[in-house]
């Protein structure tokens, strides 16, 4: 058996990665949990691997004593000075046992101790390599299916595509391979879990930095990824060099490289937009392929209406709102698509509304409208000073405009609240009635 424990240290260290150093540590106090199990927990042991024999050697130490009442703790100094010469009572003397001797069940606890280090280690290389690996795009083969729930084969360890991370139109089968990106790395009591995304936005960052070289150089950024998991993608994109189009270098020569990541997507489409440092440009640009004729601006709200010719409506707006969702969500601006059409038709609702207001003429309701003013409610919650920087309008006039918008309002409200009186009177008359 000589060096026949250090060839297989060598060979674990070799297969699994752990350091030889860790399994003898596991071994001897393995060998340490054994004996105690079977002598006892208070006889006192040591274990120590002899590098020369490739072996572990187990010493149980006993006191030194004239006369012996436990043969368990306790050595006579006649029997004591057969193995040390110089011993002297009250000495500790460690004699070295045979490990031959502790059975089946010791070797059982054993074995079972040093799998499950090897166990721990093992986990603990693997949580150590993927840690900081959040982010990255993987690549494996399913392996199988727990519930709903899909277990792929990384090589050294597994990975779970949990159900709420897989695109629903997306199927697999054993030994499909499968491309996912490394959404979160967790500790577990059954070791470390890798959990992957199929749908995160950033996995259609990490395909486009695999086909776009002028990505990885770090020319062409992708600002900004919007999604629909399996059915629709916007992405918006810069370039750092003058002489690079961004949507050129993303798309690639027939569309190629975009293609190659639609492909992976299985069929996802994907729409690569120029970002811009205008709000209103940028905006316009997340809806194509429509085509925009206006936009109104309030950068406090953080929107913005856009007007769009009436046949380029649907298109704006997208099959079941998807086209203008994934402008919200990429943009990150409220957006409230209006046809030309619709526009004109309140615009005249609005114009009428602010003549009916004492004082407001035509010339002047449309300097107003212009403004900015649309309701009589925009007049009276409105600042003097601002109302005063209206073309045509001073302080004085201003003034009267906003109580004049302020009594309209109170007027409006008093007619519905008497349009509602009636309402109810009718219906009690109706009641008596029946």
């Amino acid at each position: 058996m000589i060096l026949e424990l250090n060839r297989v240290l060598e060979e674990v260290k070799k297969e699994r990665g752990i350091d030889k150093e860790v399994l003898i540590e596991a071994l001897e106090s393995a060998l340490i949990t054994a004996v105690k199990k079977k002598y006892g927990q208070k006889v006192e042991i040591e274990a120590h691997f002899n590098e020369e024999i490739g072996e572990i050697e187990v010493f149980q130490f006993k006191n030194v004593v004239k006369r012996v009442k436990n043969d368990a703790y306790e050595i006579k100094l006649e029997e004591a000075r057969q193995f040390d010469s110089d011993a002297e009572i009250g000495d500790s003397l460690g004699l070295k046992m045979n490990t031959e001797e502790f059975g089946r069940i010791a070797a059982q606890t054993v074995k079972q101790i040093i799998i499950q280090k090897i166990r721990d280690v093992e986990g603990e290389n693997i949580y150590n390599d993927f840690k900081d690996r959040k982010g990255e795009l993987v690549t494996g083969t399913v392996q199988h299916f727990e519930r709903d729930h899909i277990i792929v084969n990384l090589g050294r360890t597994e990975g779970i595509l949990p159900i709420q991370e897989q695109i629903r139109t997306e199927n697999y089968k054993q030994g499909d391979r499968i491309k996912a990106y490394i959404l979160d790395v967790k500790r577990t009591p059954r070791g470390p879990q890798i959990v992957l995304s199929r749908t995160h936005p950033g996995l259609v960052v990490c395909l486009f930095e695999i086909e776009v070289p002028e990505i990885r150089e770090g020319i062409v950024k992708i600002v900004g990824v919007a999604r629909e998991p399996g059915v629709r993608a916007k992405i918006s994109v810069l370039s750092y060099d003058k002489d690079v189009d961004p949507v050129g270098a993303c798309v690639g020569a027939r569309g190629s490289r975009v293609q190659n990541v639609v492909q992976e997507l299985r069929g996802e489409k994907i729409d690569i937009i120029p970002w811009e440092e205008d709000t209103a440009k940028f905006i316009c640009n997340a809806l194509a392929p429509a085509e925009i004729s206006e936009v109104i601006i309030d950068k406090e709200k953080k929107s913005i209406d856009v007007i769009v010719a009436d046949d380029q409506l649907s298109l704006a707006i997208g099959k079941k709102g998807l086209n203008v969702r994934l402008a919200v969500k990429l943009t990150g601006w409220k957006v409230d698509i209006k046809s030309r059409s619709k526009v004109a038709a309140l615009s005249k609702e609005i114009y009428k509304e602010l003549l009916s207001i004492e004082g407001i003429g035509g010339t002047t309701a449309e300097v107003l409208y212009k403004e900015g003013f649309f309701t009589p409610h925009d007049l009276a919650i409105a600042n003097i000073e601002e109302l005063s920087r209206v073309p045509g309008i001073g302080e004085k006039k201003a003034i009267k405009i906003k109580h004049a918008a302020e009594k309209y309002l109170i007027r409006r409200g008093q007619k519905e609240v008497e349009a509602e009186v009636k309402k109810l009177e009718k219906s009690k008359e109706l009641d008596l009635k029946s």
